[in-house]
């Protein structure tokens, strides 16, 4: 049986303070779980009910210490979700540090105050799915570890290194690496049309704001996602997720080319 103060602990993680307090992140559903068992993450605890801890056996032998047989309705309690998994997770959040090195002959991509969580984890997935390691966040964007962005990464959260730090800082690193720093601006060049390199540092910025001003002086290359056809009515911009899905899908297309 889960004791109150465990419970509480739990539902607290819902809130960054607190997650930042503990250290710890909440991991909720049976895909997102399987992820977190092969993640090499310092799991905390899983809390799951005997239907799934038995259909589980062999993936959870080793970690047979941590498991906790609880009952739906103690599930119920500690979930966040309007429906409920049978299985909840917690782990210590990992610690990531950004090196130049990192940087070297690879694609980045770098995150101006995005705000939704789902936007996030969706970029996320975006980039666990086209090869990109890491992901650069200005200090006011969402927090990676908050459970709607955890949810929506559908398990890329455990492939994908996610950094925050004032992107002055990211900018003047670059100025020893001379990396290209692509943007997506009204005034950029047509996407379809330039030749993209296949390493440097791609910016998306905010959801109604765009990439604040302060950072495009820092970009090298505008990039522009043309609309079709010239002249119709149309959305006056594309949602930052699905915008980065089609400019990493470039990159790499025009990387196998």
């Amino acid at each position: 049986m889960l004791s109150k103060n465990k419970i509480k602990l739990i539902r607290s993680l819902e809130n960054k303070k607190f997650r930042e307090k503990e250290n710890l992140f909440l991991i909720e559903g049976e895909k997102l779980i399987e992820e977190l068992l092969l993640s090499g993450l310092n799991i905390q605890g899983i809390f799951a009910t005997d239907q799934w801890i038995d259909k589980n056996a062999q993936a959870i032998n080793k970690f047979s210490n941590i498991v906790e047989s609880v009952t739906p309705n103690e599930i119920e309690r500690i979930s966040l979700l309007k429906s409920p998994s049978p299985v909840v997770g917690l782990a210590e959040i990992p610690s990531f540090q950004l090196k130049k090195k990192s940087l070297e002959n690879k694609l980045t991509l770098v995150l101006d105050s995005v705000q939704d969580p789902g936007n996030l984890g969706t970029i996320i997935r975006i980039a666990d799915w086209f090869g990109i390691e890491n992901i650069i966040c200005s200090e006011d964007s969402v927090d990676v570890y908050n459970p709607k962005v955890v949810q929506s990464t559908m398990g890329a959260i455990f492939r994908v290194k996610t950094h925050y730090m004032p992107l002055e800082e990211l900018f003047s690193m670059n100025k020893d690496l001379q990396l290209p720093v692509y943007g997506t601006l009204l005034d950029g060049d047509n996407i379809y049309d330039k030749k993209l390199s296949q390493s440097g540092l791609i910016i998306m910025g905010n959801e109604s704001k765009g990439i604040n001003p302060i950072y495009q002086q820092f970009i090298t290359d505008k990039l522009f996602i043309p609309f079709y056809p010239e002249g119709q009515k149309r959305s006056e911009s594309l949602n930052v997720g699905i915008a980065t899905a089609i400019v990493c899908a470039e990159f790499r297309r025009q990387a196998a080319r």
